[in-house]
Order: C-alpha cells, then sequence, then structure tokens
C-alpha cells in the first residue's frame, strides 16, 4: 500500500506565538480529494502553508509528499514545492507574459533548461486543462476561469503527487465554480491528492468528498456538509 501524502501526528500550527491549529491528526492518501472548511481566520490557509513549508511546523510531526515538515532545511523547500502544486484565489499569473511564458518561468524556476522538453511540457498541461492553442494569450485576453486553469496548469507542470488549491474559485461564477471543481476532480482521480480550501459550498454539495473542517483550533472531519452548512 502506498504511503499517505500527507500525515500529520499532534501537529500545531502558530502564527508567531499565536496557536492557530492544535493537536491535529491527519492522514490523506494518493489520489484522495479532500474539502477544507471553516470561518476566515480559522485556520485553513495556516494549514496549506505548514504544507508547503511557508510556515513551521512548531509540535508535532509531520510529513508531505516524502518530506519530514519538522526536520526540513530552508534548501530542501524547493523539492517539497516541486512535488505539490498550488492553486491560489487570485490566480498570481505574471500579467506581462504570456500563458506560455507564465509557464516556462516556473519550469526554468525549478530546474528545467531543455528547451524542447519544456515546450513539450507546457503543451501537455495546457491541453489537461482545455487551453490548447491559448499559449500565446496574454493574462487580460482569458476570462477568470480560463486564468484559474492556467494556475492549475501551472501546478502540474512538474507531475506534482499533490495539488492544494487556496479558494479557487472564490473570484469565479457558479457556472465556471463547477467547471474548476470537474477539473480538479478528474486530477484527483489521476492519482494526484487534491486539498482544497472552500466556501463554495453550493458546487461542494455537487461533489461530495471527505471534508474537514477548521474551528476552535481545532480541525475534525464531517459526516457531512449538511452539519455545517445550516
Amino acid at each position: 500500500m502506498d504511503s499517505p501524502i500527507i500525515t500529520l501526528t499532534h501537529a500545531e500550527i502558530r502564527q508567531h506565538e499565536n496557536v492557530i491549529i492544535r493537536d491535529l491528526n491527519l492522514e490523506i492518501a494518493q489520489g484522495e480529494f479532500v474539502y477544507l472548511v471553516g470561518k476566515t481566520g480559522s485556520g485553513k490557509s495556516s494549514l496549506l502553508k505548514t504544507l508547503y513549508a511557508a510556515l513551521p511546523l512548531h509540535e508535532g510531526e509531520g510529513k508531505c509528499c516524502g518530506f519530514d515538515l519538522k526536520k526540513i532545511k530552508r534548501k530542501e523547500v524547493p523539492y517539497l514545492r516541486r512535488k505539490l502544486g498550488i492553486v491560489f484565489q487570485d490566480f498570481e499569473l505574471l500579467n506581462d507574459r504570456s500563458v506560455s511564458d507564465n509557464l516556462e518561468f516556473v519550469l526554468r524556476a525549478t530546474g528545467w533548461s531543455d528547451q524542447k522538453a519544456m515546450v513539450s511540457r507546457i503543451g501537455s498541461v495546457l491541453e489537461l486543462v482545455g487551453l490548447d492553442h491559448m499559449e500565446h494569450k496574454m493574462p487580460h485576453e482569458l476570462s477568470g476561469g480560463e486564468q484559474q486553469r492556467v494556475a492549475i496548469a501551472r501546478a502540474l507542470l512538474n507531475t506534482p503527487h499533490l495539488i492544494l488549491a487556496d479558494e479557487p474559485t472564490g473570484n469565479l461564477d457558479p457556472r465556471t465554480s463547477l467547471e474548476i471543481f470537474n477539473l480538479l476532480m478528474a486530477i484527483s482521480q489521476s492519482g494526484t491528492a487534491v486539498l482544497m480550501a472552500s466556501h463554495d459550498f453550493a458546487t461542494m454539495h455537487t461533489f461530495a468528498c471527505r471534508t474537514l473542517v477548521c474551528e476552535n483550533q481545532e480541525i475534525k472531519e464531517v459526516a457531512s456538509l449538511a452539519s455545517i452548512d445550516a
């Protein structure tokens, strides 16, 4: 059996000296799709930041994509981030570069140098997200949904084991949100785990998945969205 992509045992997450999450025990398996919900400031983003080593793990034990989050050194962080992809609410594209150049920038930053291989990989991920033939478009020429698809393509460039999505549909209309959920669900079904922080309950009801709730410095699993959507 494959090892979990994420394992946290009695983990404590802090922002400076403030405890955000305490005594967290969590496992997420390869290919699993998991929702992370909770009020603003409840700790969702802090958990994601801990998983990609932007916040240190203060107490307990944790592993993500094979890296020990308690012992990881600064020079090892880029190697962890090559094994996971991050999707943000605000797309975070470089507005002065084309779609292709946005993706090439990430490839070069993560160690790629073969131009032919980069062109091939860029074409592959754009096809996966339904944006083939848009490589020369500028971000301002794309709709919000298309920009988020580029962001997902960017997250897929290094064939990650895990996608961390932080409110990826927060700026999108309901129809486009549904398209992005469908895309992320297909990615998880291909074997990449997805942990998605979201407030988009309407769309989440369409895709019933394991759900974690951040509340009162704790993260707990709930049986259904109904218990938190009242």
